[in-house]
């Protein structure tokens, strides 16, 4: 019980010592450059109704599903301590083809075009 007391004493004494030092310590100097928004596709200085490009969100919406479904590859590593590496080399291998064949697609459609 004693370790555990003292361990929580430094955790909450360290985390209140780090809250105090990040608190005091930035220099807070805000500039024009640092309060405006950055990357988000259209002039945010400008009025709120004029029409924007669709095709800007059709590439982040395509980017997120990609990147999303890269990530149900990291597990890999991992998946080939189980007992039957063919079962995961099949499950891998169907992910990739998907996603090489919806990449495929889109750029048949010609979803990953900027300019018309």
């Amino acid at each position: 019980m004693n370790l555990i007391s003292t361990i929580i004493i430094i955790t909450a004494s360290l985390s209140m010592i780090l809250a105090t030092i990040s608190f005091w310590l930035p220099q807070m100097n805000p500039d024009t450059e640092k309060l405006s928004p950055y990357e988000c596709g259209f002039d945010p200085l400008g009025t709120a109704r004029l029409p924007f490009s669709l095709r800007f969100f059709l590439i982040a919406i395509l980017f997120l599903l990609f990147d999303l479904e890269i990530a149900l590859l990291l597990p890999l590593p991992w998946a080939n301590q189980l007992p039957s590496p063919t079962l995961t080399f099949i499950w891998t291998a169907s992910i990739l083809i998907l996603l090489t064949l919806g990449l495929i697609y889109e750029w048949l459609q010609g979803g990953l075009e900027w300019a018309e």
